[in-house]
């Protein structure tokens, strides 16, 4: 969200409330017991690999990771459009793979554009929306992600809904305030009943890849405050139920110490999601 949106904070309740003193938002916060809710490790590939035979080996290299002594969790790869159906092949049972984004529009003159509809005829159930990247470069508003989310549980699916704050943001102390006005705006009209097919991705964009990762209290604080947004908007019960990751530069050297947070439910990977041996440590992470 560009600093622009900062003006829309006064309309959505109390953000002071979550940007006290170093980073926006409350301090040592923890809402809920370790593994309150399945984990869920996800990958998200972006704009790799280059070749549909590098797909096929990446996705068959990671399936082969998850075996019966890995955690108790969901797994997921968001990949490219053209590598869906070579990727469901390639990972059969193993995990989950789904798409990197959707058109809110159903059909008619989108050039370019993919609708929930056809991702679910070929056997997608899972969709990102939201993503830093595709709100930053393709300019993707908080209600145009509103509108994807809100076609994706019409069409019987689930989404991964991606917020969080830019570094100029986080230096101001508006890391919470600005998940409560995406939050909000992205689950407008998203029932207490269909949360169950949401999870939310706290990706602060400052971390999206330079290899900057913010600390496991840092992340459990913002996670927290997230939880305490979502049960003012629903109720407690519903907060609770709601897995919460993490995403920005997980590596396997990080991934522990995260999983080892209350409110931390698992990863949005993305780098490290193109090497099967470092996804496959981030699958089989190991609290400390």
């Amino acid at each position: 969200m560009k600093l622009a949106a900062c003006a829309l904070l006064s309309a959505v309740g109390s953000a002071a409330a979550f940007a006290p003193a170093s980073f926006g938002v409350s301090r040592a916060t923890q809402s809920t017991e370790l593994y309150a809710r399945k984990p869920f490790i996800s990958g998200n590939w972006k704009l790799n690999p280059q070749t549909r035979e590098e797909a096929i080996t990446l996705a068959s290299e990671i399936a082969a990771t998850v075996g019966p002594d890995s955690p108790d969790a969901d797994v997921a790869l968001f990949v490219p459009y053209v590598f869906i159906d070579a990727a469901l092949n390639a990972v059969g049972d193993k995990l989950t793979v789904g798409a990197e984004g959707v058109c809110p529009e159903m059909k008619g003159a989108f050039t370019g554009a993919v609708s929930a509809s056809m991702l679910k005829s070929v056997g997608v159930q899972w969709a990102l929306a939201g993503h830093s990247e595709r709100r930053v470069i393709f300019g993707e508003t908080d209600e145009y992600i509103n509108g994807q989310c809100i076609k994706l549980i019409e069409n019987g699916m689930s989404v991964m809904l991606c917020i969080g704050e830019s570094e100029a943001e986080y230096e101001k102390n508006l890391a919470g305030a600005v998940c409560q006005v995406q939050l909000k705006k992205g689950l407008a009209g998203i029932s207490k009943e269909d949360m169950s097919r949401i999870v939310i991705a706290y990706e602060p964009i400052w971390a999206i890849g330079t290899g900057k990762v913010a600390t496991p209290e840092t992340a459990q604080n913002v996670h927290a405050t997230c939880r305490a947004i979502l049960a003012d908007m629903y109720d407690q019960e519903t907060a609770d139920a709601t897995r919460i990751l993490y995403g920005g530069s997980v590596t396997p050297d990080s991934v522990d110490e995260l999983m080892s947070q209350a409110d931390i439910d698992g990863a949005l990977v993305g780098g490290a999601s193109l090497d099967s041996e470092k996804f496959g440590r981030i699958i089989n992470f190991q609290p400390l």
